[in-house]
Parts: C-alpha cells; structure tokens; sequence
C-alpha cells in the first residue's frame, strides 16, 4: 500500500516539477522574511524542521531512475556516519572543533538531531546531481561536488547560530570545520560514484541552490530589519 501511494505521488508529480520548485522558492522566500523580522524569528525557527523534510521528500520523488537495495543501503550508511560523526564531534569537540546543537533541528539523541544525518544526504545526493550536469568526471568530479558542499557550509555557518541550528563554544568557526566537511563530503562523494549511486534529479540542484540562497540572504540582510 505504502509503494502503490508512493507511485501515485511520483506519477502525480511527473511534468510538474516547475511548479514544486516555484513552490519551494515561495516557501523559502517567506523563510527569510519570517527570520529577518525579530518578531517572527523564533517562530520561522521552529519550522526549519519541516521545510528541511519536505525538502528532502521532494528530491526522493523526483529521483530519477530505480533505486535499488544497494543504493539504500548506501545512502543509509551516509546517513549513519554523518550523524556518528557529528555525535562524536558535538560531545568530543575533535572532529569539527567545539560546538553545540540548538533546538531548531528537532529531535536530538546524544545530543544530536537525527534531522543532520538526513540533511547530509541530502547535501551529498544534490551536490552530487549539480556536478553530474557538468561534463567533469573521475576525481574532479568528486572535488567539485565536495568543493560545492564546503562553499553552502561556508553560508550556513554564517547564520547558523541566529536560526537556533548550533552555536561555537568559543564565539568562531574553526577552520578544521570546513576541512572535516570536505574530508567527509569527497569520502561520501567518492562512495557514491565507487558504487555507481545514480543521482539524476529534475529538482534536486535546484533546492540545494535555493536553500544556499536562502542562508545568502539571511546572512546578508541579518540586522537590517530590527
């Protein structure tokens, strides 16, 4: 029952891809309104959850191609080391440098949110796709995918502590933050082409973009609205 709706969703949502990533852009542009404005701010923070997971629903539906058992296994492996990773970093302070997780990403275990694990696959899976539309290939290909998630996190770390997500211990992003991204971001990468994942997608490199516009915008009108 639950694949028959999934085809019927997918089926429903062929062609219409346009109008879902139209959809998205209005969601998002409604986002930085609602988190520039002081008034509205913690309550567009509590929201970051949902429109993180239909974001993430709307590229699985728009997957192109058969996912198969090995490709789930895969990407759950992602999932599962991303998260290991940010639990060991977040309680250690090792992996990424001193940091804390704040309640707008939902649901934590060991003081972490499972939202992170999903949302690394979603950033490995959607750099992965804008790369593939390009004619580069072999290790290039896979630099440039990790090359790409490092520039979103270089955004998002701007105005990740304003938005609740987490904060650093010690009032800076470190640099080893960003090598760690881009260690772990070219060992998913390489994963995922090692074992031939196929990443096509009509919506996936355009979310990814808006979501990256979305932190640009916040982070560059941050203050002018008090």
């Amino acid at each position: 029952m639950m694949i028959n709706s999934f085809e019927q969703i997918k089926n429903w949502s062929d062609g219409r891809q346009n109008l879902v990533i139209l959809l998205f852009v209005i969601f998002y542009s409604v986002g930085v309104a609602g988190f520039i404005y002081p008034p509205t701010s913690a309550l567009f923070a509590e929201l970051t959850p949902l429109i993180l997971i239909m974001s993430f629903i709307a590229v699985i539906i728009y997957h192109e191609g058969r996912i198969t058992l090995k490709h789930l296994v895969i990407l759950l492996g992602i999932f599962l080391s991303s998260f290991v990773a940010e639990a060991i970093g977040v309680n250690t302070g090792i992996i990424f440098g001193s940091y804390e997780y704040g309640d707008s990403l939902g649901l934590k275990i060991f003081d972490t949110p499972l939202l992170i694990g999903a949302n690394w696959v979603f950033l490995v899976y959607s750099s992965s796709s804008i790369i593939h539309r390009t004619k580069l290939s072999g290790v290039i290909l896979i630099l440039s995918a990790s090359l790409v998630m490092v520039l979103y996190d270089l955004i998002l770390e701007q105005v990740a502590g304003d938005m609740g997500m987490w904060t650093w211990t010690e009032g800076y992003i470190p640099l080893k933050n960003y090598f760690t991204w881009f260690v772990l971001a070219f060992i998913f990468h390489w994963v995922l082409k090692y074992f031939v994942v196929p990443t096509s997608n009509k919506v996936a490199p355009a979310i990814f973009t808006i979501q990256f516009v979305f932190f640009l915008m916040i982070f560059l009108l941050k203050g002018v609205v008090s």
